[in-house]
Order: C-alpha cells, then sequence, then structure tokens
C-alpha cells in the first residue's frame, strides 16, 4: 500500500484506458539510454497486473544485459533466444515466479545476434501462441539508442512506453529515441518519468502519463 506500489497501479489503469481502440495485451518497455529504469518499471509493472488475478508473461528480450532472471530469483540456463533457436519448447522455458499469476521468460543464452532474433518469424509467430496463454504480456528491451533491439520488438506490440530518468537524460535523446519508434510505426502510448526526487513530486507522484 505505499505510493509508490499506488503508482504503478495508477500506471496500469492508465495503460488499460488508452486502449480505447482495443486491448493492450503486448506492452513493451523501454527506454531511450541505459541506468533509467525500464526494467524496474517493467517487473513492477508486471507483479500489478497479476495482481488483478490476470495471467501476465514478462519476457526479457534485452538479450544484451538481461536481468528478470535475477529480480526474480530464476535460473538463465534456457530462456527466449533458446526457444527462437528451436533448442527448446515454449513449455520448458516458461519459468513460474512466486507472485501467483505471474510467469517469466528469461532471456536465455546470449545471442551474437539479438535483433535479427527477435525480428525473425519465429518471433512473431512465438508472440501469436503466448497471446492465447496469457491475457496480458509485457516485453523488456534493451534502450532504444543503444541497439535496434527495441525498434524490432516494437512493432510487434501493441502498445510501447518510454522510461525517462528525470533529470538524467537530455530532452534531445528523449525525442531521438521517439522518433526512432515512431519511424517503425510504434504506438507509444506514454511517457513514465523515472527517478523524481520526492520533494519535487506532488500528491507522492512518481511519474508522467501523457498519450
Amino acid at each position: 500500500m505505499s505510493p509508490i506500489s499506488e503508482t504503478y497501479r495508477t500506471l496500469r489503469t492508465n495503460i488499460k484506458y488508452s486502449g480505447v481502440d482495443g486491448d493492450i495485451r503486448t506492452l513493451m518497455v523501454t527506454s531511450a539510454t541505459p541506468w533509467e529504469g525500464k526494467s524496474t518499471t517493467i517487473d513492477n509493472l508486471a507483479v500489478v497486473y497479476a495482481q488483478m488475478e490476470k495471467k501476465v508473461l514478462l519476457i526479457d528480450a534485452d538479450l544484451r544485459k538481461p536481468t528478470a532472471h535475477r529480480t526474480f530469483g530464476l535460473t538463465n540456463r534456457a530462456g527466449l533466444t533458446d526457444v527462437l533457436t528451436h533448442q527448446i519448447e515454449i513449455g520448458e522455458a516458461l519459468k513460474e515466479t512466486e507472485v501467483p499469476g505471474l510467469s517469466v521468460i528469461t532471456s536465455g543464452t546470449i545471442p551474437p545476434n539479438p535483433s535479427e532474433i527477435l525480428g525473425s518469424q519465429r518471433m512473431a509467430h512465438l508472440l501469436l501462441e503466448l497471446k492465447e496463454k496469457f491475457d496480458v504480456i509485457l516485453i523488456d528491451t534493451p534502450p532504444v539508442l543503444a541497439v535496434s533491439d527495441a525498434q524490432v520488438v516494437a512493432s510487434q506490440c501493441d502498445g510501447v512506453l518510454l522510461v525517462v530518468s528525470a533529470g538524467g537524460v537530455k530532452r534531445d535523446l528523449v525525442q531521438k529515441a521517439r522518433d526512432n519508434l515512431q519511424f517503425v510505426h510504434a504506438r507509444i502510448l506514454g511517457v513514465v518519468l523515472n527517478k523524481v526526487a520526492r520533494k519535487d513530486a506532488k500528491m507522492n507522484t512518481y511519474y508522467d502519463y501523457s498519450s
């Protein structure tokens, strides 16, 4: 019941109402640059979605610096890349967490060609198959300006959230990240303003959400 937890629940609600033209079933979360808090944001968002008694899947598609396995205390011996390269079946990659209703597909083996793997037909087919099993699928990707992985994944999702570190990233870099996502026709739902100093926050609001 902390203010931060309530903030994530409010963010979840705002995402729901942004899908007036169709449910947001697959949501990608990214940032312009590293260390802005995208993974923390998506991890907490996954938990509050699961608290609604929905079947939620978090996919760690940051094949450069994956973190989900450490956050949820899971093994990363096999995961997304191993499914996409036909090394294992989907069921073998799905891992349950201690949060009821929340499953995770970790990154798996770190490949030499992440962008090509994420942009494959196999990835598109995998998402379609997983949408039959889960109510909500959240996908963590590398920062937009670091590599092209996020753009590749964004084109396959119903919506995208861009996490921005307050005072930690230049405006022109955020604008460039937005432009890169729009170039692939990504549906940007809004911006999560992260790392706002408590004294600067109004009414315990730690994010700025705008469509």
